[in-house]
C-alpha cells in the first residue's frame, strides 16, 4: 500500500536545479550569439533550429556526430574546462572537411549529474570559440541534468555538425589513383584519441602527476594532454579551390592504419615512410612506457600526423608551395600504390 507523502517535494529535491539550468542557458546564449551567421533563422531557445541554404547551387549536406572521449577526464582532473569544447568542434569539422564540406552549424549535448553554470559556461565558451574560428554557427543543443548518472564533478560532451559542399567539389576518393602523393599535416599531440591508454600509462603505470615536467615535453603533462585538437579546414579548402586535392583522411581513432583507407578507392593502398616526419616526444614516451608493439601503437595514436592530404604527383610542388604560403607545415609521407592481391594490407609501413 502506497504511503501518502505529507512533505512537499520539489524537482530540486530530486537533484535537478532549474534555476541553475536557467543561469547556464543565459550564458550559453551569450556565447552562441557571437557565432551566428546571416543564414541562421532562429535564436537559441527555439524548439528547433532553422538554417537557410540560400546561396548554394547544388548543395550536398555532410553531417557527423562525435565526442571528446576520455580526454574529458583531463578536464575533470585539472579543473580546466575551457578547451574541450573547441576540441569537439575541430574534431567534427575535420570529419566533414575531408569530404570537401564547409561547416554550416553545430549543436552540442552536455550531460551532467549536478549542473554547475560556471563549468557549463567554460565548456560552451570553447564550443563558441571553435565555431567562430571555423565559420560555423552554434545554433542549438541540449543541456541535461541527470542526478545519479555521472560521478560528482563529471559530465559527458558530444556534438553534431552539418556542413555543405557543392556536388562537383565533393571528395569521395574516386579521383585517387596510384602514384598520388600523401602529404601529412602535423597534429597537436594526441588530439582526442588514445587517452584511455595514455592516462593509464602516464598516471597509473609511471605514477606521474598532471603537473609533472618531463624531459623532452617542454611543458607539464596536463598542458600536453590538453592541447587543442587542430582544425585543418583552411588548408583543405585552399587546396580544393586550387584543384590540387584528390582526397583527405582525418587521422583519429585507428591511426593512419585505419583512417587512410577510408579515403581510397577499391584496388588502391598506400605505402608510408615512417621516417618522413618527426615523432613528437609524447608518443615516444607512451610507446616506451607501454612497450607497445608497432601495430597497436600505430592504430591507437596519430603519431604526429593529424591529417593526410592525397594530391596528384604532377602537381605536388604546387600543393606544397600553397601550404607553405599558408605557413602550414607538411611532410611528404608516402604514396598511393595499386593492390596486387587480396591479402595485401591497404597501409604498408616502410
Amino acid at each position: 500500500m502506497a504511503v501518502a507523502q505529507t512533505k512537499q517535494i520539489r524537482y530540486r529535491d530530486a537533484g535537478v536545479n532549474i534555476d541553475e539550468a536557467n543561469r547556464a542557458i543565459a550564458r550559453i546564449k551569450k556565447h552562441a550569439s557571437k557565432t551566428l551567421t546571416p543564414n541562421v533563422l532562429t535564436s537559441i531557445g527555439s524548439f528547433g533550429a532553422g538554417f537557410s541554404l540560400k546561396g548554394w547551387r547544388d548543395p550536398v549536406l555532410i553531417s557527423s556526430a562525435d565526442g571528446v572521449g576520455t580526454k574529458l577526464k583531463m578536464a575533470f582532473l585539472t579543473g580546466r574546462h575551457e578547451t574541450v569544447g573547441e576540441d569537439l568542434v575541430n574534431h567534427c569539422v575535420n570529419d566533414i572537411a575531408v569530404q570537401g564540406a564547409k561547416p554550416l552549424f553545430f549543436l552540442d549535448y552536455f550531460a551532467v549529474g549536478k549542473l554547475n553554470a560556471d563549468v557549463v559556461s567554460k565548456v560552451v565558451e570553447g564550443l563558441a570559440r571553435g565555431c567562430r574560428r571555423n565559420g560555423c554557427a552554434l545554433i542549438g543543443g541540449e543541456t541535461a541534468e541527470m542526478p545519479g548518472m555521472y560521478a560528482e564533478g563529471e559530465y559527458d560532451l558530444a556534438g553534431f555538425i552539418v556542413g555543405c559542399v557543392e556536388r562537383k567539389r565533393m571528395l569521395t576518393g574516386d579521383r585517387v589513383k596510384p602514384g598520388d602523393v600523401l602529404l601529412g599535416l602535423p597534429s597537436n599531440g594526441l588530439h582526442t584519441n588514445g587517452y584511455s591508454l595514455a592516462r593509464r600509462l602516464l598516471f597509473e603505470v609511471a605514477g606521474h602527476r598532471p603537473d609533472a615536467l618531463l624531459p623532452g615535453l617542454g611543458t607539464t603533462l596536463a598542458e600536453e594532454l590538453l592541447k587543442v585538437h587542430k582544425s585543418y579546414l583552411k588548408p583543405i579548402q585552399k587546396l580544393l579551390d586550387a584543384k590540387l586535392l584528390n582526397a583527405a583522411a582525418h587521422i583519429t581513432g585507428g591511426g593512419l592504419t585505419e583512417n587512410v583507407p577510408r579515403a581510397l578507392p577499391k584496388g588502391c593502398g598506400v605505402e608510408v615512410n615512417n621516417a618522413s616526419w618527426p615523432t613528437q616526444p609524447i608518443f615516444e614516451l607512451l610507446k616506451k612506457l607501454g612497450n607497445m608493439p608497432d601495430d597497436d601503437y600505430r592504430r591507437t595514436f596519430n603519431l604526429g600526423v593529424g591529417m593526410v592530404l592525397i594530391v596528384p604527383a604532377r602537381r605536388l610542388n604546387e600543393a606544397k608551395q600553397l601550404l607553405n604560403r599558408m605557413r602550414q607545415p607538411n611532410y611528404e609521407i608516402g604514396a598511393v600504390v595499386p593492390l596486387t592481391s587480396r591479402k595485401q594490407a591497404r597501409v604498408v609501413y616502410l
